[in-house]
């Protein structure tokens, strides 16, 4: 059940970074990129379906099913990328089948009917469980009976659901681009409730039937976020602990410092997958990746990091393929 060779080899690579031990993060000299729609996610983000539709995703069998606000595709042998382009988060949540049960990980925006889409693609039973969190990738949970959740403040908290004022920016102009269903009510948009059935952790494993998940907890991008890996096919699942995009250590919640610790445990475990499947605009990169990732961290801190832009009031480090997002007021950044 490996992600087919074929398919990896289409995707791009990344030469690694020289990593130092240097703790202090360094700051750029001052430069503005700000966005006019889309803020505090990084430079030149107005207008971002300009780069739709990606052409990693022509690479992957799309799947039929009747819910015109997600696309589906079949990304390795059951494993099903459930695709949200109508909106920024670009988001991706992941049907992985089993023999015996299927695991949701993460369940979209909840603006398109989530359950209705899995119903179409198994019978199977269906666990939910988060890579973190976040509004977008808890929108669907209250449509599933059997959640898995990390035990933490921040993950009871967003059980809880939101208010439609804490949401209503991600419907804003620049935030969607596509025709929302005709049966969602965009007015009353929000994070509804879901109850947690079990509470799980670091080196719990899930065992689908013929599959064993195990969770690996990766904190940064949010108090709760994990990672899972199928150490049997060799795949890594990051959820928004890395993506081909830039990376959050500066919203609420986010950690530069915990960040900067997953992703040097991502890096040492490059050696042990094939590739990484990620949650937000592509669905499967290299393993060299995770190696680039711990590398762009370690220059970040050593004030190696020269190639930026100061985007919103952010410091945006870019790195091959993809950036991170360091607050301007960080403790330990380093002042001009």
């Amino acid at each position: 059940m490996r992600p087919n060779a074929v398919l990896i080899s289409l995707l791009w690579c990344c030469c690694a970074m020289t990593v130092s031990a240097c703790t202090k993060v360094a700051a750029p000299p001052v430069a503005t990129a700000d966005n006019k729609q889309v803020q505090n996610r990084g430079a030149g983000k107005d207008n971002w379906w300009d780069a739709l539709p990606r052409p990693e995703w022509s690479a992957f069998t799309r799947i039929d099913q009747d819910v015109s606000w997600f696309e589906v595709y079949l990304i390795s042998d059951d494993i099903y990328a459930i695709y949200e382009p109508g909106q920024f988060e670009e988001v991706i949540s992941f049907l992985i089948l089993g023999k015996d049960q299927a695991l949701m990980f993460d369940t979209g925006l909840g603006i398109g009917d989530m359950r209705r889409v899995v119903d179409q693609l198994t019978s199977l039973p269906v666990i939910v469980l988060n890579s973190h969190t976040h509004y977008d990738h808890i929108g669907g949970n209250h449509q599933f009976k059997t959640i898995y959740a990390m035990d933490t403040d921040y993950t009871k908290s967003r059980a809880l659901g939101s208010t439609t004022e804490e949401v209503a920016e991600f419907l804003s102009e620049g935030w969607v681009w596509k025709e929302l269903p005709a049966e969602f009510d965009a007015a009353g948009f929000r994070s509804r409730p879901f109850v947690i059935s079990r509470r799980v952790g670091e080196g719990d494993v899930i065992d689908l039937g013929g599959r064993r998940l195990e969770i690996l907890e990766t904190p940064g991008h949010a108090p709760d976020s994990i990672c899972l890996i199928d150490r049997q096919n060799r795949v890594l699942f990051t959820g928004d602990t890395f993506y081909l995009a830039p990376l959050y250590t500066h919203i609420p919640g986010s950690s530069f410092e915990d960040y900067a610790r997953s992703a040097a445990r991502l890096a040492g475990m490059a050696g042990d997958i094939d590739s990484a499947i990620t949650s937000h605009n592509v669905p499967v990169v290299d393993s060299s990746y995770m190696t680039a990732l711990g590398d762009a961290f370690a220059d970040i801190r050593a004030g190696k990091a020269k190639n930026y832009a100061v985007s919103d009031g952010n410091y945006e480090y870019q790195f091959g393929g993809f950036s991170v997002i360091v607050r301007a007021d960080e403790p330990g950044l380093a002042k001009d």
